[in-house]
């Protein structure tokens, strides 16, 4: 028998044995009509208890198949896991204090109606999702929908990056309440750092509404995927890019998003002076007219046209500079080739303020990865001394040749003189902060043996996470001393 707060446990490989004494006991166990419950999942096969909140009543139905154990919840959902992973379940109360860890690696289970395949970047899947926060937040129960998201990562990898959305807005482990959450799968990543590292080095330089990271291990109908970065999505919300609902903009200049390879969009179009692809993310569908892409292509050309013009009194109306220089700053540090594109490269406006850089985003192309096996390859850190804008930025001599939207204020000698000095003031502190941070959340992955997990359910040959992880240290070691060395090597515009 169960006392109402029993930690033992309920092993039900022999089914057809078990089930009368499950139904008595859970009836038992659970006295407290509608109690917020945790179920713990215990496994020896992955040697873990995976713990997730579910409201549960004397009404609720468990069910007991040769493939998986069910919760059937009251509101229609369904919480599922496959019987290859489950040794016993047991039952406690939710958890009342927090201790507020980020660095945790956390629990999320999504189950969708039905055990329906979730397969679409363009079609939401209904599903029922729950987070065990493992004492460091609230845990998190309730419906909402997922579908698949990315590009590349979508396209060639079988591990596929999701965005889920709640029905509700809601806080997920101590970010701010919102409906729409990404979790990235970081599959061409082997460290799962490289996101990260910027994000953590971003919100060091005071880049506005930089993303967060918490790690959790997800399963999906029952089966384990791994490690997922769960982050916000970016888009304008008071918790997320708070620009003004009337006035604010929020745009990115990404290839994918844009008129070439988007052309059916009506958000979208070419920058009137440098041939951009901009994609406006806000206003959004709902505020949508031909007239509010007009209007956001003619304030972006004002900002084109005083860069064209190296005009830097009027850049610095129309441009946030300090925001500007840590963005490419943080972009050539990494070596992110995606500015060429360019892709994913945001940029928002509140009302009559200048336009500012970000948020960060994608940076699993960077740290010089090897496009020559980029559908199947793992490769990066060879060589720290490559360019995006090159030993000149002006004339953009590196391997890349980005837009000159991002080069022409290298023409300007206040802005080559703030860039140096830009860099001069955060070098010393910038790898050693980003990656100390980084680091907290590998003990964590290593700790719960949540990385070997990772590794079991995606092995990839030839590659170890200690090994990556050292070579991208190395790499970011020698990535600095060789930028401090560019930079100061600027020339200075007469």
């Amino acid at each position: 028998m169960f006392p109402n707060t029993s930690n033992s446990p309920m092993n039900f490989r022999l089914l057809t044995d078990l089930r009368y004494w499950l139904t008595a006991c859970l009836m038992l166990t659970f006295s407290f009509v509608n109690a917020q419950r945790n179920v713990h999942i215990h496994t020896s096969q992955q040697n873990t208890v995976w713990d997730f909140p579910v409201s549960v009543d004397l009404t609720d139905d468990i069910l007991f198949s040769e493939e998986s154990v069910q919760f059937h919840l009251k509101d229609g959902k369904t919480l599922s896991f496959n019987n290859d992973i489950v040794d016993s379940l047991t039952f406690t109360t939710t958890p009342g204090s927090e201790d507020k860890n980020p660095y945790r690696v956390f629990q999320l289970n999504i189950t969708t109606t039905d055990g329906a395949a979730v397969t679409s970047k363009d079609e939401y899947v209904p599903c029922f999702i729950s987070i065990g926060a493992r004492g460091a937040f609230s845990d998190y129960s309730g419906s909402g929908a997922i579908r698949c998201r990315g590009n590349s990562s979508f396209l060639w990898y079988d591990k596929k990056p999701y965005r889920i959305k709640l029905d509700t807005k809601h806080k997920l482990l101590g970010l701010g309440k919102a409906k729409s959450w990404v979790l990235l799968a970081n599959y061409r990543d082997v460290t799962d750092m490289m996101n990260t590292f910027v994000f953590e080095a971003g919100r060091w330089l005071g880049l506005p509404f930089t993303n967060h990271t918490r790690y959790v291990e997800l399963f999906l109908n029952g089966d384990y995927k791994g490690v997922y970065q769960l982050t916000e999505q970016v888009q304008q919300n008071s918790n997320r890019v708070n620009v003004s609902d009337e006035r604010g903009i929020l745009i990115s200049l990404d290839r994918d998003d844009g008129p070439e390879l988007n052309p059916g969009a009506n958000d979208n179009f070419w920058s009137s002076v440098y041939r951009l692809p901009v994609s406006v993310k806000y206003p959004d569908d709902e505020k949508f007219t031909k007239n509010t892409v007009d209007s956001v292509k003619a304030v972006f050309a004002l900002l084109e046209q005083a860069i064209k013009e190296k005009n830097y009194a009027e850049i610095e109306r129309q441009l946030d500079i300090p925001s500007f220089i840590k963005y490419l700053q943080l972009q050539e540090f990494v070596y992110n080739v995606e500015l060429e594109a360019p892709r994913s490269i945001y940029m928002h406006k509140d009302g009559d303020g200048p336009w500012v850089m970000g948020p960060l985003w994608d940076f699993d192309a960077g740290y010089d990865f090897d496009w020559s096996q980029m559908t199947t390859g793992h490769n990066f850190f060879s060589d720290f001394r490559e360019t995006v804008m090159g030993t000149n930025p002006l004339k953009r001599n590196g391997q890349y040749h980005p837009s000159q939207f991002f080069t022409n204020l290298f023409g300007c000698k206040e802005f080559v003189k703030a860039y140096k000095a830009q860099w001069a003031a955060t070098k010393d502190s910038l790898v050693v902060h980003a990656w100390g941070e980084c680091m907290k959340y590998v003990d964590e992955l290593r700790a719960t043996g949540a990385i070997d997990r990772e590794f079991r359910r995606w092995p990839l040959k030839g590659k170890q996470f200690d090994t990556e992880l050292e070579k991208m240290h190395n790499w970011l070691k020698n990535r600095l001393t060789h930028m401090t060395y560019l930079i100061a090597a600027i020339p200075n515009p007469n």
